[in-house]
């Protein structure tokens, strides 16, 4: 659960100002070389399996990418991707900004100093969801010009930009084989689904672009997503919510998914999309399963469409996106913890997954099937950095059945597989991760209550003689103390933009989405689409709206709207973003921890992994600390998340072992067994552990509130 804390704004006034700030950066790699073959791109001469996770970072200030950037690494990603926004970088034609939000230099060098990859997008068309797909005004008023065809007046312009930003980054020694983080670059963005609307102009344009792209010397390769027809050494690459049937052009290159949307966007007066996570993570499964080698979210953080910047037809200020990281920078549970999971079971079988050209398949039922890939000791790129311990032999096993659970063998032993899943075997005998089976149950409500602080004191207007239409509005308000994300609460105004300190945060709209088409329960099972399993029926589409810390200081910030319609400006609050609740479930039938396989006593031989018990691992944000146990029973409990109870089978000892061990902490585990709970508690019945736990600020203890 996520609460938002509220503070009254005390005053009501009129003006706005407009505040800079200055950026810096550091070093990383060794120089490499990137290339590629039909299984994986080839990294320091060794194939890798890859994931990545996109963080555009105009949708952040500079203050939130290093935490960001550690948050995706801590979740398993291998690499960032980014779009460039043109229209952000070149407002004034030959006027270039690469400052605050826009530092892309700075950006790259930070996932660089946090030794991760780097896969960037000039496009320089980008969609995105942002304002002319990126591209300038300006772009418009060149005489004769035709956006995205065979053109000169806008080749000549594209190849300027492109050409700015490659020379930028090789100057800054960002290439990989210069020492940086970068190892892909795109070209264009999603070309095919309308280069037939060109005719033969348009087929001319691709191999233009790919031509000048090459032509640049960034030596690394080059990708089109969405791009059948991509000439030559450009690598064609799949954008779309399931990646696992795609095949590139020509069977030299490798398997790339640039756009795995782990949600989608949101227009004024919609539903909230919401794409499960046991769907998106069988997805990543059956990607690598069938020979994709990397895999790109789109988005793991989405951000926020600051000032002007958002898309359209009608699309929100927030590109929240559902994605593994929320729009405020919080591990959005349970996809964030779940994706964790499947990308260490995945490393756990990259050097199998790199060593085979391809994988053997196997039928195993009407609709479940193995992909096992084994060590080819011939293999002239077996040459990995990977642990020893990481198995020779590994196996995907998926049941692409949508309702039912199916029983299959593989190499004489038994396996249950929930429907719609894929269970990963590191070693081709033990199941270290299923793709239905979610351990942490996360924060499934987001509750907003108004803090007892001061009360709005208004004194420069009377809500007599509040205007109804075309009106700026000013006041100052103070900031709360620490560092939980704040948001601005305009649910009582109409329509209109709205600024802090000179910062635009852009626009808002108090528009409701419609009441029904929102499902009491989501069913993952099944291919997803964007109208599958939508929320938040009934109510306006977006009224928290998302303010920097870095913005703001400690007293008298300068909040301006201009409000086009009509609203209460006497009911605007500021509120503070904080995770509250953890809960998590597990049966002590669940896997052992995916940390368990690189243990001493395994790799010794010493223990099997079947010997090993799962554990519930609860974590609280950065800052915070679980300051109590609301509930906790290991037996078998009833319910959800904040709505347990005690089942017929419960263990007395349950609160006083978890508390034990995780009250006062950032973070615990605890393992789910008989033997941690000093007995079992009902014999002959399988057992799960259920427990709710609360954080607070570490700044905040002793505060009367908590």
């Amino acid at each position: 659960m996520v609460v938002f804390e509220n503070k009254a704004i005390p005053k009501l006034l009129l003006v706005c100002l407009f505040v800079q700030f200055s950026v810096s950066a550091a070093n990383f790699f060794q120089p490499f070389n990137v290339t590629y073959d039909h299984r994986a791109l080839i990294i320091d001469g060794k194939r890798r399996m890859l994931i990545s996770g996109g963080i555009h970072y105009p949708r952040a200030t500079p203050q939130m990418w290093p935490d960001l950037i550690a948050k995706s690494k801590e979740g398993g990603a291998d690499v960032i991707e980014s779009y460039t926004f043109w229209n952000g970088h070149e407002p004034v034609r030959g006027q270039y900004n690469f400052e605050g939000r826009f530092d892309l230099v700075k950006f790259v060098k930070l996932v660089g100093d946090n030794g991760l990859y780097f896969l960037l997008r000039i496009g320089p068309y980008v969609c995105a969801e942002w304002n002319f797909g990126g591209f300038p005004v300006w772009l418009r008023d060149i005489p004769g010009i035709e956006f995205r065809t065979d053109n000169e007046p806008f080749k000549r312009e594209m190849q300027r930009f492109v050409t700015k930003i490659v020379d930028l980054m090789r100057e800054e020694k960002l290439f990989s084989w210069q020492g940086g983080p970068i190892i892909l670059l795109q070209i264009e963005n999603e070309y095919g689904n309308m280069e037939g609307s060109y005719g033969q102009k348009g087929k001319e344009y691709v191999r233009w672009a790919a031509n000048m792209a090459l032509g640049l010397g960034a030596g690394v390769p080059w990708v089109m997503c969405k791009q059948t027809d991509a000439p030559g050494d450009i690598i064609d690459t799949c954008n779309n919510y399931y990646c696992d049937g795609y095949k590139p052009n020509s069977p030299n290159k490798p398997t790339i998914w640039t756009e795995n949307w782990d949600g989608w966007y949101t227009s004024w007066g919609g539903r909230l999309p919401h794409r499960p996570v046991e769907d998106l993570a069988f997805a990543v499964a059956r990607f690598f399963q069938r020979g994709g080698s990397l895999m790109n979210y789109y988005m793991y953080f989405g951000g926020t469409n600051f000032g002007r910047t958002s898309g359209g037809p009608f699309y929100i200020t927030s590109y929240d996106y559902d994605a593994p990281i929320d729009e405020y920078g919080l591990r959005s549970e349970p996809k964030w913890g779940h994706l964790k999971d499947l990308h260490a079971a995945i490393k756990l079988c990259e050097r199998a997954l790199v060593a085979a050209d391809s994988p053997q398949y196997m039928k195993l039922g009407p609709r479940q099937e193995a992909h096992v890939y084994w060590e080819n000791t011939q293999s002239t790129v077996l040459n990995t950095t990977l642990s020893e311990s990481q198995s020779a032999c590994s196996a995907f096993l998926a049941n692409i059945d949508e309702h039912n659970t199916a029983t299959v063998i593989f190499r004489g032993k038994s396996y249950s597989l929930p429907p719609w899943s894929v269970s990963i075997l590191p070693d081709c005998s033990n199941v270290a991760f299923n793709t239905a089976k979610v351990g942490l149950k996360g924060e499934f409500q987001k509750i907003f209550t108004i803090e007892e602080n001061e009360k709005a004191g208004w004194t420069n207007l009377k809500l007599d003689d509040t205007p109804s239409t075309f009106t700026w509005y000013k006041a100052y308000f103070d900031s709360h103390d620490g560092s939980e994300p704040i948001a601005i609460d305009l649910g009582s105004m109409g329509k209109g933009q709205a600024w802090v300190n000179g910062h635009h945060i852009g626009r808002y709209w108090n528009l409701t989405a419609p009441k029904d088409g929102c499902p009491d329960s989501c069913d993952y099972r099944g291919a997803y689409g964007s109208n599958k399993c939508m929320t938040n029926c009934g109510k306006p589409t977006q009224t928290w709206y998302h303010v920097p810390r870095s913005w703001l200081q400690a007293s008298n910030n300068l909040l301006v709207i201009f409000e086009e319609i009509g609203g209460n400006p006497f009911e605007i609050s500021v509120k503070l973003r904080v995770p509250r609740i953890l809960c998590a479930q597990m049966s002590e039938s669940y896997y052992p921890p995916l940390r368990e396989w690189l243990h001493l006593d395994l790799i010794d031989g010493k223990v099997s992994i079947s010997d090993m018990k799962p554990q519930i691992h609860l974590q609280c944000e950065d800052g915070h600390i679980i300051s109590s146990i609301e509930f906790a029973s290991y037996g078998t409990p009833h319910g959800s998340c904040q709505n347990f109870s005690n089942g017929n089978c419960h263990s007395p000892n349950s609160l006083s072992v978890i508390s034990e061990a995780c009250v006062g902490r950032n973070s615990c585990s605890v393992e789910v067994s008989n033997s941690g709970f000093g007995s079992d508690p009902c014999r002959g019945v399988l057992k799960t552990l259920a427990v709710e736990a609360r954080c607070v600020s570490t700044s905040t203890i002793g505060v009367s509130q908590f």
